[in-house]
């Protein structure tokens, strides 16, 4: 593990001269989500996995967090590691970040992958999700954390896997309480940044979910890929919101695949 000056966590794997990759988590979570995909990602391009602000190793924030903010803790990364282009993989909070991060730095993108990721919410889905963020102000992950963990993993997956559930609930209950309720508003909120830009992104784009996750829908992934010209949707069947945990072989394959057409087209 290796620090930046203003103290982002981060690992890089792969060839160094290879097609940069970076690999962004989610809202609770830290760089090792991303364990079971960087091996597979690592053959054929460099990896970086990064904590976000207050994450993991990462220092917390010394603002305010919002999509902008995130943005930029990714941009301030690349330049560390003086990389000038990469495909940004982001799942849920992380393909809120990526997006956002394309829509400031377009030139720095050269492709998107997004993973289980909210978009526009009707007006009930919406209460929901911002009561649901009111509630972590209040009481902290603690509060949330058996009914978030209900919906991020199948029932079956729960049962039999007790040791990796416990793993991901110790992560999100190790965050820093006002650190976590903050990001946890930017995930009920800062969808709005992201309906229909305009201009429209120009990056080829991957878009993923799972078919019974309930906060970052097929319709939503549906409608993501709409406004993305160059997108490809994939919804991949029977899995929750943690699919990437619970079957990381379906995400890795669909990734690579992805990639290697769009960052390596002479080894398809």
């Amino acid at each position: 593990m290796t620090k930046t000056a203003d103290g982002t966590a981060y690992d890089i794997f792969g060839p160094q001269h290879a097609p940069a990759v970076v690999l962004i988590h989610g809202l609770g979570m830290t760089r090792a989500t991303w364990d079971n995909i960087v091996p597979v990602l690592a053959l054929n391009f460099r990896v970086i996995t990064y904590d976000l602000s207050g994450h993991g190793e990462s220092k917390l924030p010394g603002t305010t967090p919002s999509l902008t903010v995130l943005s930029q803790q990714l941009k301030t990364l690349l330049e560390a590691l003086s990389i000038s282009q990469a495909a940004l993989v982001g799942f849920s909070l992380g393909g809120m970040i990526n997006r956002r991060f394309a829509i400031d730095h377009r030139d720095m993108a050269s492709a998107l992958v997004v993973l289980n990721s909210p978009h526009e919410r009707d007006p009930a889905a919406q209460r929901l999700v911002e009561e649901r963020a009111a509630q972590t102000d209040k009481g902290g992950a603690q509060a949330t954390i058996q009914a978030t963990l209900e919906r991020w993993f199948t029932p079956e997956f729960r049962a039999k896997h007790i040791e990796t559930v416990a793993k991901i609930r110790g992560w999100v209950l190790a965050n820093n309480p006002e650190n976590y309720a903050k990001h946890r508003q930017v995930l009920a909120t800062g969808v709005v940044e992201l309906i229909r830009p305009d201009p429209a992104l120009t990056a080829p784009c991957l878009v993923v979910t799972c078919e019974h996750d309930s906060g970052s829908t097929p319709q939503m992934s549906q409608a993501i890929a709409a406004e993305i010209p160059n997108s490809e949707l994939l919804i991949l069947p029977k899995l929750q919101h943690l699919g990437l945990i619970e079957q990381p072989s379906l995400f890795s394959a669909a990734i690579n695949k992805f990639l290697t057409r769009t960052l390596h087209p002479a080894r398809q």
